[in-house]
């Protein structure tokens, strides 16, 4: 499986981000995909995922916030991202799990100016 992100990118406090990801190569096997971030200096954590059944997860820090989607075609999900606060800033990971396996997609830097 491989990822593509995009989006990203510096916006003030209070704005919106929209990220993307679309995967590609052996898509039947995945069974979630979603982002994760990490901040300077802290590990990776979970913000958003969402199973081949349809079923979502958030963060507690997110949610209300952050909205996890994809397209029909269950290839690539979208993270709108709003009311951003500086403590989302970081670099955010996509994530596709096949069980057993993890895939990562390159991090995409989000920063939320104060």
């Amino acid at each position: 499986v491989q990822l593509q992100a995009s989006g990203g990118g510096l916006v003030q406090a209070g704005g919106s981000l929209r990220l993307s990801c679309a995967a590609s190569g052996s898509i039947f096997s995945i069974n979630a995909m979603g982002w994760y971030r990490q901040a300077l200096g802290k590990e990776r954590e979970l913000v958003a995922t969402i199973t081949k059944g349809g079923s979502t997860t958030y963060a507690e820090s997110v949610k209300g916030r952050f909205s996890l989607s994809r397209d029909t075609a269950k290839t690539t999900v979208y993270l709108q991202m709003n009311s951003l606060k500086p403590e989302d800033t970081a670099v955010y990971y996509c994530n596709a799990y096949t069980r057993p396996n993890n895939y990562w997609g390159q991090g995409t830097l989000v920063t939320v100016s104060s």
